[in-house]
């Protein structure tokens, strides 16, 4: 009692921030877990074309600032960052953007991908990366040939090519750094810049900052109310999400679920499997991971086609079970990340009936992404020998206790759920609290600050009949894979 006592008396705060793909949510944590203040405010994405997807960066500064200036009435010893990848701006001499940031869900770059990958053997990536992870269309090296090839004016005057985090702890601090987790497909397994892969797109290396660990000082603030609090590297928001929503704990699986779906298993062993995402390790802490391309998204473009609010879905799949009437739902609607790293796969509703009612259609969305969590989360445990029983979850998308339930019962698994609704958020703040030395490593830190709140089990009355559709879903995928192609090849 005394102890716990002394621990609560003696609690620091930190902020944490997460540069996400539609808003910036950021709060204060002491370091007992306790959330002491919250900020999310949300900014647009632009969609000019099938394949373009881009954002302002100064969008992800304002609401950053605003965030930090929402939280002057507390003293913080440290501030972590995390963002969204491979999301990409271009730099001028003056350090600001010319060319609005490219985001990871654009495909503009799938031909110089092809291009690229084609000239780097499975063997190659395998011993870079544990994996034979593809370079696809959201890679750093493909967005840098697009440029070349398509805008020679701006490539020219380009001096860095950075992420949304980097980005905006340059503006903060003033300094220029990036962390080795966040440039996955970059770096090899010792987190240096693969010089093979550069060569490929000749003057790239130069534009790419100095790599510093995640939870390293990138710098100290600059002006404004927290001038001179340190600033933690950070990294992706999905490894920073693993991390915040326990992932540290060795042969840990997690699920996170915001605009897309991304599992991500802990384990030392690797077994090269394509579809699969292996990160080097930091700290004893090795992540196998399989992102998906669409997961909130796809809930995002079912409500603005139909007119609904994003409650009113659960609350019209909560009034009406699966049918003969329910479609099955494919989400890729915009590729595909994992397992199947295809930008032109499309999505497609089957078996619609005469039946079939705008409640029937949520509900294949629900599951539909659902389905496409599965399959990746299969391509994690075989990546990293891992079969899991538990999974712990968090993320926007576990708001809805009927979603929840239907990935429970896709999985056939409970899912235990994090007190905090932005793990990306609490693993900024695990590694800001080992970088200014309040922990000794970001395991200790993360038992000691990431709290479950209710877990969900997985209704034995759905489970089979849901496991025969999911493989459906499956030969679905393969099936429609050639439609998609055909009618990407008509796209403009």
């Amino acid at each position: 009692l005394k102890f716990g006592t002394l621990r609560l008396m003696f609690a620091q705060k930190l902020i944490g921030l997460d540069i996400g793909t539609t808003s910036v949510k950021a709060a204060v944590i002491d370091t007992n877990g306790a959330i002491h203040a919250r900020f999310s405010e949300s900014y647009p994405s632009s969609r000019t074309g099938t394949n373009l997807v881009e954002q302002n960066p100064d969008d992800w500064l304002g609401l950053l600032n605003r965030a930090l200036n929402s939280f002057i009435d507390h003293e913080v010893v440290g501030i972590g960052i995390c963002s969204q990848v491979n999301t990409h701006v271009f730099l001028g001499v003056d350090e600001r953007p010319l060319f609005p940031a490219i985001t990871w869900q654009d495909i503009r770059a799938k031909n110089e991908a092809q291009d690229l990958n084609s000239q780097v053997s499975d063997e190659e990536k395998i011993k870079w990366w544990g994996s034979p992870m593809p370079i696809d269309a959201s890679h750093a090296l493909s967005r840098m040939s697009w440029m070349k090839k398509m805008h020679g004016e701006i490539w020219n005057k380009t001096r860095k090519v950075m992420l949304p985090k980097d980005y905006c702890i340059l503006k903060l601090t003033g300094t220029a750094s990036t962390d080795p987790l966040s440039n996955i497909g970059l770096v090899d397994n010792k987190f240096n810049y693969i010089s093979e892969l550069f060569d490929l797109v000749p003057d790239a290396r130069q534009l790419m900052a100095p790599i510093i660990g995640v939870s390293d000082i990138a710098g100290y603030v600059s002006d404004g109310p927290f001038s001179g609090t340190p600033v933690i590297s950070g990294t992706m928001d999905a490894w920073s999400g693993i991390l915040g929503a326990g992932g540290a704990e060795r042969n840990s699986s997690v699920y996170l679920s915001g605009t897309s779906e991304i599992m991500g298993i802990s384990s030392a062993k690797i077994i090269p499997t394509p579809g699969a995402i292996v990160f080097p390790e930091v700290e004893e802490i090795r992540l196998h991971a399989a992102p998906t391309q669409h997961g909130g998204d796809a809930k995002l473009w079912f409500s603005s086609v139909f007119d609904l609010e994003m409650n009113q879905i659960a609350e019209m799949v909560s009034k009406k079970q699966r049918s003969n009437a329910t479609p099955l739902f494919l989400p890729q609607l915009n590729g595909e990340r994992s397992p199947h790293w295809d930008p032109t796969l499309r999505g497609a509703f089957l078996g619609v009936s005469r039946q079939t009612e705008r409640v029937d259609f949520a509900r294949a969305v629900y599951e539909g992404v659902a389905f496409a969590a599965k399959q990746a989360f299969e391509v994690t445990k075989k990546s990293s020998d891992v079969s899991s029983d538990l999974v712990y979850c968090g993320g926007g998308g576990f708001r809805s206790n009927e979603w929840n339930q239907i990935r429970s019962n896709v999985l056939g698994l409970p899912l235990k759920i994090i007190k905090s609704t932005e793990p990306g958020v609490m693993g900024a703040v695990t590694m800001a609290a080992k970088g200014v030395g309040i922990f000794p490593n970001l395991e200790k830190a993360s038992k000691q600050l990431v709290q479950f709140d209710e877990q969900c089990d997985p209704d034995p009355r759905h489970t089979e009949q849901l496991l025969k559709i999911f493989e459906i879903y499956s030969d679905a995928i393969s099936q429609t894979a050639e439609i998609g192609r055909r009618l990407n090849s008509l796209e403009t």
